[in-house]
């Protein structure tokens, strides 16, 4: 190939390349949210007790109007330390960001500066240089990839989804701790109204055993009916020291959820222990508003934002990368045959520099840029998958909260009137069985049967609480309370601050940190 034909090459591989960078900067996938069904009306929506007029409320632990669990709601969320880890993990993210932000201007900015001394042994032979050389160099390295493919804006965009999506996982985190706040609190209400109703039947047995024994002492009935009534008060009696380790059991987990340690809150529980009532009517709108309200849906489409950009990031490997380089800076070298010396280093002949252009094309790979794009790719789509998923596990929970919530009610309903008649039966039998109308046996059963139904009424108003817990738990509710709040509190901010300069980063919002609107 003569001169004239090699040039043409260069110049036709030029203008490919020139082509190509003006043709195809974009490279990647463009998002678009997958398509998920979803019904336009909840199952239970025509029930009296349901509104989808309106939103659920933000706040919605306050409809039980307890102030005990508005406080402690209030506290959790100022102390627990898993939603505080959480918050931190904000701030990674958002360092991360400012990182990929940083790679969009020159990569390589450094100051260089040395100072060499070189004696060779008496047995080298150097016909250029010989003795003792001395070299002094300080100057200014820069180099530069020019983002032609969008390879660090998209960078910079998966950052951004990704800090946006460690936000909604902290709105997430917050709804999660509300509700298991309040379901914790209404297990510590349950054993203690079941602990209460134990006792107050161990009242009833110790009554029916004075009687039986009254009866006995006076020849009236046989040892029997004694030995029965005792071992139904001892049987009641049994059971309270295991609800009592319940309880504590519950209240240490409370305690755990406020970040405290155990034995912290038996002084904000104390007062009235019933079970938290719900009220006649609650809000649930309509499905479509709960997907916008759901900070766990939020965060699977950022991540599913995300990880398309990374796509795009991986794809860029195909092609060339172009950067500018510079170096500039002064130079001496000091030795037996020149006259150089340090004190010439900032001198007019001592200065040196070069610039220009570099291209670094990876053609032979060996599959690896094609399988990494694969790799990405196949994480991009089951993210996408991920995020149809978690729509319709939304859907399905509160479907079934509503359900369970409204089931809960009537069944409620049907055990307050059995245990208003199993009270009514022992009455009736304590009578009867004075009067030798009828044997102790009766008597016994009708206590048995007080206690059986007076505990499912406890237990069925307790799944009536929290059955609407998970109800307004699967609505997405609660996140709107951290709003133009800090997402770790004050003695880790200070403590953070004082380890490390984190400038702005916790007085940030993510409307500062990140310009279009993805959240």
């Amino acid at each position: 190939m003569n001169s004239a034909r090699a040039w043409r090459f260069v110049e036709r591989c030029l203008a490919s390349i020139a082509v190509a960078i003006l043709t195809g900067c974009a490279v990647g996938p463009e998002y678009e949210r997958p398509e998920v069904q979803v019904n336009g009306g909840w199952s239970g929506q025509q029930d009296a007790r349901v509104a989808t007029q309106t939103a659920p409320d933000a706040e919605w632990w306050k409809s039980f109007s307890d102030p005990v669990l508005d406080r402690l709601i209030e506290l959790a969320y100022g102390q627990n330390l898993a939603l505080q880890a959480t918050g931190l993990r904000i701030l990674e993210a958002r360092a991360r960001l400012g990182y990929a932000h940083g790679q969009r201007y020159p990569q390589v900015q450094a100051a260089i500066g040395g100072a060499t001394v070189n004696e060779p042994s008496e047995l080298a032979v150097n016909s250029i240089q010989s003795g003792r050389f001395y070299d002094y160099q300080v100057g200014f390295d820069a180099s530069w990839e020019i983002d032609f493919w969008g390879k660090y804006a998209k960078g910079v965009t998966a950052e951004e989804s990704g800090y946006l999506a460690t936000v909604a996982d902290y709105d997430s985190a917050l709804v999660s701790l509300a509700a298991e706040v309040a379901r914790t609190y209404t297990s510590i209400r349950t054993f203690e109204t079941l602990i209460a109703l134990a006792r107050e039947n161990v009242i009833v047995q110790e009554e029916g055993l004075r009687i039986a024994q009254v009866r006995f002492d006076n020849g009236a009935t046989s040892e029997l009916d004694v030995t029965q009534a005792r071992t139904l008060l001892e049987s009641t009696r049994a059971t309270i020291p295991q609800l009592e380790a319940s309880l504590q059991q519950a209240e240490n987990a409370l305690s755990t959820l406020l970040g405290q340690p155990t034995g912290t809150v038996r002084q904000i529980l104390a007062g009235p222990s019933a079970i938290p009532s719900v009220p006649a009517q609650v809000s649930i709108s309509v499905p479509a508003d709960m997907l916008r309200r759901r900070a766990d849906i939020r965060a699977a489409e950022l991540n599913a934002m995300a990880q398309s950009d990374r796509v795009g990031i991986a794809q860029t490997e195909f092609y060339p990368r172009i950067a500018l380089f510079g170096s500039i800076g002064t130079q001496v070298g000091d030795s037996d045959n020149s006259s150089g010396s340090f004190g010439d280093l900032f001198s007019s002949d001592s200065w040196f520099y070069a610039f220009g252009p570099r291209l670094l094309w990876t053609v032979f790979n060996y599959g690896r840029i094609k399988n990494n794009v694969r790799v990405e790719d196949a994480r991009f789509q089951a993210s996408l998958v991920s995020y149809q998923d978690a729509v319709l596990r939304a859907g399905q929970e509160a479907e079934d909260a509503l359900a369970a919530f409204l089931r809960a009610q009537e069944a409620a309903v049907f055990a307050r009137n059995a245990a208003t008649s199993a009270q009514q039966s022992v009455d009736l039998a304590f009578v009867q069985y004075r009067e030798g109308a009828v044997d102790f046996q009766r008597v016994l059963d009708t206590q048995r049967s007080l206690l059986q139904e007076e505990n499912t009424l406890a237990g069925i108003d307790s799944s009536v609480a929290t059955n609407l817990i998970a109800l307004y738990k699967a609505l997405g509710g609660g996140w709107e309370m951290q709003q133009d709040q800090p997402y770790i509190n004050e003695s880790i901010r200070n403590e953070m601050q004082q380890r490390t300069n984190w400038g702005e980063y916790f007085s940030e919002t993510p409307s500062d940190v990140v310009s279009d609107t993805k959240r």
